[in-house]
């Protein structure tokens, strides 16, 4: 039996042919012994029905027939197959992929395979049915060629889906860098037409021989009738099932493999591929799969990328409802945070350290703005802004902007001791959306709690506390959060013509 279609080939190529061509002498050996035994039965208990009298003739006859057979035909079939498929072992022995030729080969040779055993039944059929003829009539002679024939026809068809089977391995090779763009070779509609013909075809045909014989006269009693039937059946049955078995399994096993590789991809895993192992409409929906795959894949990567870039929540409003230019008037908090003296830094130490530096602050900033959930609008060198409440509606932005600021003091004390900064909080109505072109955009947010808040960060950089937020935020934040901010004197902002009443947390006190 093959491996599973979805195995991962762990042999050389050299190795697989190896292995693959005894399999291969083995399973012709048996088709044939199988058709042959299939013929010398019922040759024999139609015979032996219409002979009653002389049944040992009819068995000498029938054994002879066999074994002339096999001598004959099975060196012949070997032989035969080993010149014609000498450039399937080549390519595999060399362990290359196939060209382009050679793949198409592989994927037509369980039918050409056929050819070898087609070509010889068919002599059979002839040589034999000729003897017949001679010596027992022109009747039996038709007889022993029709049946030659049927036992033909269910040995081909055991053959190819025996072959089409045992080829796997090989067809995963072939196709893994070139699957196939259209059917190649028998697809679902053929195997299932093989399998009923040997299911129900085949037998019916020749139970149909058997009626017409016993029309005629040849059968001299119900019980050799019913006999030459039930043989009938038995071998009927045997080879159908055979078949039924290597038709369903050739159907079930890729089908599986695509279904347990989608229920991967449901479950976000889309590295699933699976391997290409048919030429017929089952290939093309193994194929199918994978390309569906790999865009997912790739949509994946741009979406990580863009939500990297522009914040997830904006990639998701962006991906699910489309961009257009515009915006529409919101309620924000908006968190700026500046370093203190990044410009002697720079210059005093290697641009590397710095850009490391500059990493670690910014991971803080992101950890925690997340964290209180708002979005990192942008990163404007060594300073961020932040908002909340926009694109994603927040009941307490101010609160969680305040909450933010709070939290991110104390990590970048804490964390980062050797660096400072300024911290400004400021909330109030503002305009979100996509400003820019068709072709170039990008969603922010515009208001004054922006310039508010920039100039808060820029008043705390110099003052004894690193976080100043305006009043109007704290009185837009929720009780639990307004009750860890103490109001304290107004000032006038740069560039303000209206004082702004400052809040600092609790504890901490401004020298404004």
């Amino acid at each position: 039996m093959a491996r599973r279609a979805d195995a991962a080939p762990a042999e050389s190529g050299a190795e697989l042919a190896s292995r693959l061509r005894k399999r291969w002498a083995r399973l012709e050996f048996v088709a044939v012994v199988i058709g042959a035994f299939v013929v010398l039965g019922f040759l024999h208990r139609l015979h032996a029905a219409q002979n009653p009298s002389h049944p040992g003739h009819a068995i000498l006859s029938g054994a002879l027939e066999l074994v002339a057979y096999l001598l004959v035909s099975v060196p012949i079939a070997r032989a035969w197959r080993e010149r014609r498929t000498s450039y399937l072992w080549a390519w595999l022995r060399e362990d290359r992929a196939p060209l382009a030729d050679e793949r198409d080969l592989v994927l037509r040779e369980p039918l050409r395979e056929l050819v070898v055993p087609a070509t010889l039944w068919a002599g059979a059929a002839v040589v034999f049915g000729a003897v017949t003829a001679a010596t027992d009539g022109v009747g039996s002679g038709f007889e022993h060629m029709l049946t030659i024939t049927l036992g033909g026809i269910t040995t081909c068809a055991l053959i190819y889906l025996a072959t089409e089977r045992l080829l796997r391995p090989v067809t995963v090779r072939a196709l893994a860098a070139n699957p196939p763009k259209r059917p190649v070779g028998p697809g679902v509609e053929g195997r299932l037409v093989m399998a009923w013909g040997l299911a129900s075809g085949v037998p019916l045909l020749a139970l149909g021989l058997l009626a017409i014989g016993a029309l005629s006269g040849e059968f001299e009693d119900a019980r050799s009738f019913a006999i030459a039937v039930l043989t009938l059946v038995a071998a009927g049955l045997a080879a159908g099932a055979i078949a039924t078995v290597l038709s369903a399994r050739a159907l079930a096993d890729p089908i599986g493999a695509v279904r347990r590789a989608l229920a991967r991809v449901h479950a976000g895993d889309f590295d699933a591929q699976v391997p290409v192992d048919d030429g017929s409409e089952i290939g093309l929906l193994q194929a199918g799969f994978n390309e569906m795959a790999s865009g997912l894949r790739e949509r994946e990567r741009l979406r990580d990328l863009f939500g990297r870039h522009v914040g997830e929540d904006v990639a998701r409003r962006a991906l699910e409802g489309g961009v257009t230019l515009g915006g529409e008037l919101r309620e924000v908090a908006v968190l700026f945070v500046d370093l203190v003296g990044s410009t002697a830094l720079a210059a005093h130490q290697p641009a590397e350290e710095v850009v490391s530096l500059l990493n670690r602050f910014f991971a803080v900033v992101v950890d925690v703005v997340d964290e209180q959930g708002g979005w990192i609008n942008k990163f404007e060198g060594d300073a961020a802004l932040c908002v909340f409440g926009a694109p994603t509606e927040d009941p307490d932005a101010a609160g969680s902007a305040l909450a933010a600021g709070r939290l991110l003091a104390e990590r970048l004390r804490r964390e980062i001791p050797e660096l400072e900064a300024g911290i400004g909080i400021s909330a109030g109505p503002a305009v979100a959306g996509n400003v820019g072109a068709h072709r170039r955009l990008e969603y922010t947010v515009v208001g004054d709690p922006i310039n508010e808040a920039a100039r808060l960060c820029e008043l705390a950089k110099h003052e004894p506390s690193p976080i100043l937020a305006s009043g109007s935020t704290v009185a837009r934040a929720s009780s639990g959060e307004a009750k860890r901010w103490s109001l304290e004197d107004e000032t006038t902002l740069r560039g303000r013509t209206e004082p702004t009443r400052l809040a600092v947390p609790v504890g901490v006190r401004a020298t404004v």
